[in-house]
Order: structure tokens, then sequence, then C-alpha cells
């Protein structure tokens, strides 16, 4: 197998786009041998550790049982009887490609080797992802601090006391203190986070495609993407947005005047809208980027320092409060999408029949294609509410924050969704637009969008039922992200 087709497993390199790979099944994972060896070194400074001191979860109970002495003779039924009561996850199965996130992110975490798992536990891991088992994982059950359900679930399947969900692998032994230390972790949200991160992105770059076809319909002014605008106004996000634009239009330095004086907002304040949505992608993913590499369990076996340290590093604000802001970025995104698709239908901008028409007066052409955009934004809006302005305290009072970083994934999976339906519903009228005008498109890629496009969606001029077509469009967006 060749390397590009291999993620190496150290707990220091994996990256967002690794964890796709793996997930979406079109690489495996190779487990580096050092990182089992500092596995195995921490394993035993663990055990050392919890013969001479309490050790939270290890020689002692959790949560507000955090001061309850476990019995040494018991500690390997007490690991399993953790996990047992942990596994109490409810709601949808999570999809196989997030499970198997889940897998690979716990993996490279514990290869971070701050757990003191048994190195077992990781070559259990990695087996699971090579020979493509995956267990069965509920969706609910977290609220930001640990996703101890899903990941309860997850041990207990690896143990052998709940049924694989796709293939199976022996039972392996839960050693004494390896319960609290694997499911301490928030991998699950991780994995949904990075999973909704990658399409996102995608989607985000594709819709520089779907505007400029936009933009030829409407005839729109070049002035508004012109590099002396955003030169004065240097946002990282809108001047990518900008240029990406131009790159995809073809536009010259100094472009030609447009149809009009000034555009729409949903053309000319573009890139100031869509500019923050990038730039949130991009924080998102150096938040991922940490975690994915982090020993964040709660203790935390120091090997260098031969110390454990009690701590609060099981919290994901980071990753809701980022969350959270690319989902209010995306719904503004999403707003000057619907907005240009008003402006297709409107004859004043096109020069067109009203709603795009073809057939005898009162035809309604795309007219339904604003009512779905319009469904799709209210979702979407509705996924955009902030989670982070909620909280929790739980056992017994002791544990009195969350940051819902698992909702906050969840929203966001959710407003992806509705997204693409807005944008579907957008390059379905300017494909139409440019179609019914005859539009001659400059020799740059947003011809060959167009091009790509007008061979799988059919141009049917009479009144008919749209729903078809809005899948089909739908469906070949992501191909955009690559122009």
């Amino acid at each position: 197998m060749s390397d590009t087709s291999r993620v190496r497993i150290d707990g220091e390199g994996l990256r967002c786009a690794d964890v796709v790979r793996v997930a979406r099944r079109s690489a495996s994972v190779k487990l580096n041998p050092d990182a089992v060896r500092r596995a195995e070194s921490t394993y035993r400074l663990a055990l050392d550790i919890g013969a001479k001191r309490a050790v939270y979860g290890r020689t002692t109970g959790v949560g507000a049982n955090r001061h309850a002495i476990v019995d040494a003779d018991s500690a390997d039924e007490h690991g399993l009887r953790l996990l047992r009561s942990h596994a109490g996850g409810t709601g949808e199965q999570l999809p196989d490609a997030i499970v198997r996130a889940t897998l690979v992110i716990r993996l490279n975490q514990l290869a971070a080797a701050g757990s003191g798992v048994h190195p077992r536990l990781l070559r259990a891991l990695e087996t699971a992802l090579r020979v493509g088992a995956v267990p069965l994982v509920h969706s609910r059950g977290a609220i930001g601090t640990g996703d101890l359900s899903a990941l309860a679930e997850i041990g207990l399947t690896i143990a052998g006391q709940r049924p694989w969900h796709v293939g199976s692998l022996d039972p392996v032994p839960i050693s004494p203190g390896d319960a609290l230390a694997f499911i301490s972790s928030n991998a699950a949200t991780l994995a949904e986070s990075v999973l909704a991160w990658h399409d996102l992105r995608r989607l985000l770059h594709a819709s520089h495609v779907i505007a400029a076809l936009s933009f030829c319909a409407l005839g729109g002014s070049p002035e508004a993407f012109s590099e002396q605008v955003h030169e004065a106004r240097p946002h990282p996000g809108s001047v990518r947005c900008a240029s990406e634009v131009r790159r995809i239009l073809g536009l010259d330095v100094d472009p030609p005047e447009g149809r009009r004086l000034q555009d729409p907002f949903g053309l000319r304040a573009y890139p100031q809208v869509h500019g923050p949505a990038l730039d949130a992608a991009d924080a998102l993913d150096r938040v991922l980027s940490i975690d994915l590499n982090a020993a964040a369990e709660n203790p935390l076996i120091h090997v260098d320092s031969e110390r454990v340290y009690h701590h609060g590093q099981f919290s994901t604000a980071y990753l809701a409060l980022s969350l959270d802001s690319l989902r209010a970025a995306l719904h503004h995104v999403a707003e000057l999408s619907a907005a240009r698709l008003s402006d297709l239908v409107e004859p004043e901008l096109t020069g067109l029949t009203p709603f795009l028409s073809s057939g005898p007066p009162g035809s309604s052409g795309i007219m339904i294609l604003e009512y779905v955009a319009h469904d799709a934004l209210g979702q979407l809006r509705h996924a955009a509410a902030p989670v982070t302005l909620g909280t929790a305290v739980i056992s017994r009072g002791l544990e009195d924050h969350a940051s819902f970083s698992t909702q906050a994934a969840r929203s966001t999976s959710a407003a992806i969704t509705a997204y693409r339906t807005v944008l579907g519903c957008e390059l379905l009228g300017a494909v139409r637009a440019l179609r019914l005008a005859g539009t001659e498109l400059p020799d740059a890629p947003v011809a060959r969008a167009f091009a790509r496009a007008s061979r799988q969606l059919p141009m049917i001029e009479e009144d008919h039922p749209l729903s078809g077509e809005i899948a089909q469009a739908e469906q070949i967006i992501d191909e955009f992200a690559d122009y």
C-alpha cells in the first residue's frame, strides 16, 4: 500500500484531512512503534502512581464519587462497571464514517501517551480500522465535557461486552484504570466536527463558482471584486474570496464596467460576507488540529515529570465557540445565496422573463425555488442558533459547566445539509438564466463549470416539477470545489 493511502498514527501529526480519508475509507492507518512504546511507559507509570496515591477514576470513583476508594481486589471489575454504567447512549445510531473517525481520533490521542491505558487498546483500535470493524454507537449522551457514553459503548464492544455493528474483533481485556482513561475524550464530537468542517469547506469553495455563474447571468459589475478594493480593507477571507472570484471569472487587473452602476448586495458584498465564513472555517481547522493530537485525558499521566495531573482539559469551549461562529457566518453566506436567487428571477436584473419562465403568459418557471431555498434557509437559521449560551450543572453540583460542543457539531451538520439545498437552488437558477440568455462566457473556469452543469442538469423550458433537478444540483455542487 502506498504512503498516500496510509495515515501514520504517532499522537502528533494527525490532520483533519487524514481523519476524513480514514473515515471515508480512502486510507488505512499504521501505528507508530515509538508511540506504542511511549504508551507502554505511561501505562507502567500509571500503575506505579496508582499504587502510591489516589488517582481519579483509577483508584476512586468518578464525578461526585471521586472520594470513594476502589477496593484494589476488584479493580478489574470496577473498570467494567464504569463502562457499563456510562454506556447509556440513546438516539440515532452514528453513521459508520463518524464512528471510524472517532476510532482514528481516539487512537491518535492515546498515541500522545497521556492516558495510561494498556497499549493493547491502541492495537485494538488500529486493528478495527484495518479490518473494517465498526462498533454500534448512539448519537445522544454528551454535553461537551467528554463523549462518555459513546466511548463507553466502544470500550465495551472492544471488551466483547457488546455486539459489533460491522465485523468483529477478539475481545480485549480491560486493565485496571483503563476504563476512565479510555472514555475521557471528546473523540466522537471531534469526529463529527472534522467531517462537517471538511464538507462545509468544500461547499464554501464551490459557492465561489456558483456565485460566479450568477454574476455572469446577472451581468455583474467586476469593480466590487477588484484587487484595489480589497487591498484597502484586507481581511484575509474577503481578500481570498475576491481573488477566487476573479480567477474563476478570468477578470483582468482593470476589468470592464458592468451592466449597472452598482449591483445588489448579493453580488457586490459577496466577498465581505463570504470572507468571514472562510476565516471561521480556518479558525475551526486550527482548533481541531490541536485537539486531534492532544493528550487531554483527565487525569494526565505525565511521563517526563513522573506525575499525575488532575485538570479540566475535557472542556471543549474552544470547539463549541468555533462551531457557533462558523454557523453564524454560514447563515449570512446562505442569505446572500438566496438573495442572488431572487435577483435571478427579476426581469429588471436579467433582461429575461419573470421567474425565468418559457411558457405561455402566467407560467411560473422556477418560482418554487425561492420557497425551497427559504425553507432550507429557515432550517439553517434554526441550526445556527448558538449552543454556547447555555450550560448544565450535574453530578451533584460538582460538574457545573458544559460547552455543548456535541450539540454544536450536530447543528453544524444540519446547517450544511440546509446550505447545500440553498446553493442547489441558486445553481439551477443561474444555469437556466445563462441558457435562456445564451450568454457567452469568458474562457475561464466559470465556462467549464457551466458546461459541466449543463451536461448534468436537463433544460426543460415548460413548467414542470423541479424536485429531481434540485437533487441533481445538490449532488454536483461538490465537483465545483476543485475548479
